[in-house]
């Protein structure tokens, strides 16, 4: 299972989702989904942005676990 951190990484920043979308042009429900990682899929292009945006690496924002629980 892939994990994504968005949520957590918002929160320790305090951004809401529309800060977000408003200031990377990352459509809303695309940020949405990722927040409450419901994405089935997400462009690289979204990734390298928000990973541009919060000045982060991939792995910070994505994790590979075992367990479909975490």
């Amino acid at each position: 299972m892939i994990k994504c951190h968005l949520s957590t990484i918002m929160g320790e920043k305090r951004l809401k989702i529309a800060d977000v979308a408003r200031e990377t042009s990352i459509n809303r429900g695309t940020i949405t989904r990722m927040y409450h990682e419901e994405a089935t899929r997400v462009d690289l292009e979204v990734i390298e942005t928000l990973c541009r945006y919060f000045k982060i690496e991939v792995g910070d924002l994505y994790e590979l676990t075992d367990d479909p629980d975490i």
